[in-house]
């Protein structure tokens, strides 16, 4: 946590969710419903009560270095972790940049709490605003953002209409024609935020090794560590699990001395987070390391694969060439081409199509039990 980060995806949030109300245009109509003005509405990031300190320095809301309505603001409230959007956070992204690739765990879900509001003076301009925005909130309306260019990552972002409510305030006696009239209308902005960015080299040899297993007879050292419990007895089995009839993995010692447990019959799967307990003594140690007492392993085939051309990136076009080798013998390279072709080198011995073969032809030659044979 000590390297500092700043994705900027809050700051995109704000924005995001401002620009949705940037635009509102208000008209005004004559008597005889002829359209007398029109205007498009300021909107500013500001809290409530700034706007209303602001509005009532100026009982007449007409001085031009007062604020002059309607007016719009916004404010974020809050936010709140969302798990019921949760994802798996060790899953990692990629994306290629010029030099190589970067990475960037899967985000974290939060929940924005946004509150917009609409300053009036009068009731018809509130109900002329609402009109215009309520009708795209079906609950929710869905803006698309570009959270982390680096990574290519352009998320689409539920924004939740969760309710509104107004409230009327007069300057001194309600029958002064000076009021001012609060739309509030709350949100819920479905986000994530993500963490940092950091660079990873791009795999370009894969190479698998296929080897002899364990025989049953084998004997395998596991080096334990301490501290521990008890001594284990030579002949006595030792198990891996919560018990030994529910054991996840089981085997017989052959000797335990200097803190090695050599095990033989192994069977099952031996994992070094776990305790090795002893049937009979209760005996229990963890291992660190481990090793095949005498067995040299054997590889039986090599499998190498590289991108076809070596100098590929992420994002380029490339086939594989892949190597095959069986013990000591040749190596068959297999390669891709531009036209999905595959080559081999060397040449693979034909085999035979029976597809190509015209079986009516070999009717004429043999009758059908000569013709049973021969299949």
């Amino acid at each position: 946590m000590s390297t500092p980060q700043y994705n900027r995806v809050i700051r995109k949030m704000v924005v995001g969710f401002g620009n949705l109300f940037n635009d509102i245009t208000l008209v005004r109509y004559n008597p005889d419903a002829s359209e007398a003005e029109r205007f498009v509405i300021p909107i500013a990031y500001a809290t409530k009560e700034r706007y209303v300190m602001r509005l009532e320095d100026d009982l007449d809301l007409d001085k031009k270095v007062q604020v002059a309505l309607p007016r719009l603001s916004f404010e974020m409230t809050g936010l709140s972790y969302d798990s019921s959007r949760k994802q798996n956070t060790n899953v990692k992204n990629f994306a290629q940049t010029g030099s190589g690739v970067i990475a960037q765990y899967n985000p974290v879900p939060y929940n924005f709490d946004f509150s917009l509001y609409l300053y009036v003076r009068n009731i018809e301009d509130a109900t002329q605003v609402l009109e215009h925005i309520i009708p795209y909130f079906t609950p929710d309306y869905t803006i698309k953002l570009n959270l982390i260019p680096e990574m290519g990552i352009v998320k689409e972002i539920p924004v939740i209409l969760n309710n509104t409510s107004h409230e009327i305030l007069y300057e001194g006696n309600r029958d002064q024609e000076t009021r001012m009239i609060i739309w509030t209308l709350n949100f819920t902005v479905k986000g994530f935020i993500y963490g940092k960015t950091s660079t990873s080299s791009i795999i370009k040899t894969s190479i698998t090794n296929i080897l002899n297993d364990i025989s049953e007879n084998d004997t395998v050292v596991f080096n334990m560590t301490v501290p521990g419990i008890g001594n284990y007895q030579i002949g006595e089995i030792v198990y891996q699990g919560f018990s030994y009839a529910t054991s996840t993995a089981t085997a017989r010692v052959v000797a335990w001395n200097n803190g090695a447990l050599h095990l033989t019959s192994i069977n099952g799967n031996f994992v070094s987070s776990s305790p090795i307990y002893g049937v009979n003594t209760n005996a229990s140690y963890q291992f660190s390391t481990y090793n095949l007492a005498g067995v040299v392993p054997e590889r039986y085939v090599q499998i190498i694969t590289t991108p076809n051309p070596n100098t590929a990136m992420a994002n380029s076009l490339y086939t594989f060439t892949t190597q095959i080798q069986e013990g000591n013998g040749s190596p068959i390279i297999i390669t891709g081409n531009a036209n999905n072709q595959i080559v081999y080198a060397p040449d693979p011995v034909p085999q035979i199509d029976y597809n190509d073969i015209d079986l009516m032809q070999w009717q004429n030659t043999y009758n059908s039990e000569d013709m049973q044979t021969q299949l």
